[in-house]
């Protein structure tokens, strides 16, 4: 994990919320999400709490709102699941604009959209404001299985150079004349997928014998350590330990 890799999702940066140890922020915008999740639906006051907390720390990052409302747009499938419970939940229907609906499907929908927004920009914020390196380096600080934080490593690493390997291959059917437009055509389209996959394989077992030659014995070394003070814990923990203020206040009131 020595190497940097940058990714879309991050936006360069010099602001305090930038400038946090990784460790925290996943911790924060974990802590953060459970809170969401654990509240009520029927407080629907709280989950706007929620969306100004969330606005805050996009403003302190200097993330703009439309970089944000962009990058939401990840979870439209989910929006289109939610539309869809009013009219195929069952129970207390209720007329809606001259449609009728089920309260409980409306309360569903509500849910779905209100905490998987909220999560979702949570995440987005965690990933413009962290270089993927870090993150890694971040689930490794809190203990993450090292076997997994390999595996995401490696994940990150090759995946621009599979989509590479990929994009050439296209070029060469091209090339050659060839353009996909039937059924009649999906047996070339699997053989590229077929090709692609050994290719990958016999990459991966030369990367294998070429980290072993170098003395990998079954754990990346660590390069940079990514320590964090109490105040920088403390900062990272102002959003979560607000929420679950506005999270208690939705179960008591």
């Amino acid at each position: 994990m020595g190497a940097g890799h940058a990714h879309r999702l991050y936006r360069p940066g010099h602001s305090p919320v930038h400038a946090l140890p990784p460790h925290c922020k996943l911790a924060a915008t974990f802590a953060f999400v459970v809170v969401v999740v654990s509240t009520p639906r029927e407080a629907v006051w709280a989950f706007g709490a929620y969306a100004v907390l969330l606005a805050a720390v996009a403003a302190a990052a200097r993330i703009p709102a439309g970089f944000l409302l962009r990058r939401l747009l990840i979870e439209v499938p989910f929006v289109a699941f939610a539309v869809l419970m009013p009219f195929v939940a069952e129970g207390e229907r209720v007329k809606v604009l001259g449609l009728s609906l089920s309260v409980s499907g409306l309360w569903g929908a509500w849910n779905v959209l209100a905490k998987g927004t909220l999560g979702v920009a949570a995440s987005v914020l965690l990933a413009s404001t962290t270089e993927l390196r870090a993150l890694l380096l971040g689930l490794q600080r809190l203990r993450l299985p090292p076997l997994l934080v390999q595996i995401a490593s490696f994940m990150i690493r090759y995946g621009d150079v599979i989509s590479g390997e990929l994009r050439r291959m296209s070029i060469a059917r091209r090339s050659r004349g060839f353009e996909a437009r039937g059924i009649r055509h999906w047996g070339v389209l699997a053989k590229t997928a077929g090709a692609l996959f050994i290719r990958s394989y016999e990459r991966g077992e030369r990367v294998y014998l070429a980290m072993v030659s170098r003395g990998y014995a079954g754990s990346m070394p660590v390069i940079d350590e990514a320590v964090a003070t109490r105040t920088q814990w403390a900062r990272a923990a102002a959003l979560p330990v607000t929420a679950l203020a506005v999270c208690l206040m939705g179960w008591t009131l």
